[in-house]
């Protein structure tokens, strides 16, 4: 069991610094949603059920479906920006 708990604080240092240091923004997400992930089996492990479905629910649910919404809508502005230069005066 300790083992499977050092691999879990290992991938959670990972996951952190991953992130970090990713320059993709939807990948960032995916760590994040598995960071959260993680952290949720933590809680389990440390018989902390009711912090570990909020982890699931808010973490790796509501906080990455708001980033994946976050980045469709700045990729769908940049895209207009690109289409109204591409344009230029008319």
């Amino acid at each position: 069991m300790k083992l499977f708990e050092i691999i879990l604080l290992i991938c959670l240092i990972v996951c952190a610094v991953s992130v970090a240091f990713t320059k993709d923004l939807l990948t960032s997400i995916v760590i994040f949603m598995s960071y959260s992930l993680i952290m949720c089996i933590i809680w389990i492990l440390l018989q902390s059920p009711d912090l570990a479905i909020t982890e699931a629910a808010v973490g790796a649910g509501v906080t990455s479906i708001l980033f994946f919404i976050t980045l469709k809508k700045i990729r769908a502005i940049r895209k207009e920006e690109r289409d109204e230069q591409d344009e230029g005066p008319l």
